[in-house]
């Protein structure tokens, strides 16, 4: 008899061991998994504050998850609890705090003060507030937000299109009037060779931020130049798009005046002119076709591909011809006559005409 007593209290103290285990290991994982965020909690609580709830408890009061009241049970102070609910079965002689939880007051609780939720409810069920019982709501997001812009209609797209091109109309007239001359040059270079254009331009392109960075430093050597270095940055991004814009013209008079040749009928600048306003039309019926078919699915994405492709094309090339005739400013040389010096030696020069009219040039005798 006594060994079976022996060994039921063994099991009995083996049973309360391991509950004890049990629950010092539930324990340890509820620490654990309490967050760690204090600092965020902390934040809330100055917010909150700021907002006019200024009887919020230091952050220090607070314990993380639910917490409850035991029946038969006296409190006596406040309770706060983050992120977790109050469940009041006994009693608690101070204020009940919930952030972002519930308060609920069960058959025989009481509470002798204040009954707090924020981003919660308070709940009397079978209990007594004695206090007051405030359920205030989480504010809502007041930051900056993202604001999605919704796509172009036809109308819209068709006005931008016509609009650039108005724009570039104007420009263009500008340039013939006051630099018709570089312009000039600058198709020349176009003519000269469009491929070897184009990757100047896109070397230009890849080396235009580290040109502006080596810009930069250099005016920073100095206080005086790190004063213009604002300037120099604006400076720096006009004549880039000055560039741009004066070679897209070329390029644009000079597909224009690939479509409708020079007749003979009009004047030089008459020519350019019209071989401008035709370049940019092209371009201009481009984007309104994209314009048109915006929002046909399939077609007004290839057509959009296409129109950003041909014209960043044209604009690359335009910025490689100006930028190696240096804004239309540097010209390649005309080619050596065909005549040497043996074939003008029959000219005679007088100070008045520079050749003598009476000369005859020799004629080789039959052999």
């Amino acid at each position: 008899m006594r060994p079976l007593v022996a060994i039921a209290a063994l099991a009995l103290g083996s049973f309360q061991a391991s509950a004890q285990a049990g629950q010092t290991k539930t324990d340890s994982a509820s620490k654990a998994s309490a967050p760690a965020d204090s600092a965020q909690l902390a934040r809330d609580i100055e917010q909150r504050r700021a907002q006019g709830d200024t009887r919020l408890p230091d952050a220090s009061s607070f314990t993380f998850g639910n917490r409850t009241v035991p029946a038969d049970t006296t409190i006596r102070g406040t309770i706060a609890v983050a992120r977790g609910n109050v469940d009041v079965f006994g009693t608690v002689d101070g204020d009940v705090v919930a952030l972002g939880g519930n308060v609920r007051v069960h058959n025989g609780g009481r509470i002798a003060g204040d009954a707090w939720s924020v981003g919660g409810t308070v709940t009397i069920d079978g209990g007594v507030v004695e206090g007051e019982r405030r359920a205030v709501a989480l504010p809502r997001y007041t930051g900056p937000r993202m604001t999605q812009h919704a796509p172009l209609t036809v109308w819209q797209a068709f006005k931008l299109a016509v609009g650039w091109f108005a724009v570039l109309a104007i420009i263009g007239i500008g340039v013939m009037l006051f630099a018709d001359a570089n312009l000039d040059g600058v198709v020349t270079e176009l003519e000269r060779g469009v491929a070897r254009a184009f990757w100047i331009g896109l070397a230009g392109q890849l080396l235009a931020l580290p040109g502006l960075l080596i810009v930069v430093v250099g005016l920073a050597i100095t206080v005086l130049g790190l004063l213009l270095v604002p300037f120099a940055i604006v400076a720096y991004v006009v004549a880039g798009a000055g560039l741009v814009t004066l070679g897209f013209l070329a390029a644009a008079r000079l597909l224009g005046g690939s479509v409708a040749p020079d007749n003979g009928t009009a004047s030089p600048r008459g020519v350019h002119l019209k071989a401008l306003f035709l370049g940019l039309l092209a371009y201009l019926a481009l984007w309104v076709a994209t314009a048109l078919f915006s929002h046909t699915p399939g077609v007004g994405a290839v057509l959009r591909m296409v129109a950003v492709a041909i014209t960043w094309v044209a604009a690359t090339a335009g910025l490689g011809a100006t930028i190696s005739s240096r804004a239309g400013t540097h010209r390649s040389t005309a080619p050596a006559s065909k005549f040497t010096g043996d074939e003008l030696a029959w000219q005679t020069p007088t100070p008045v005409t520079g050749v003598a009219a009476s000369s005859r040039r020799p004629m080789s005798s039959a052999p």
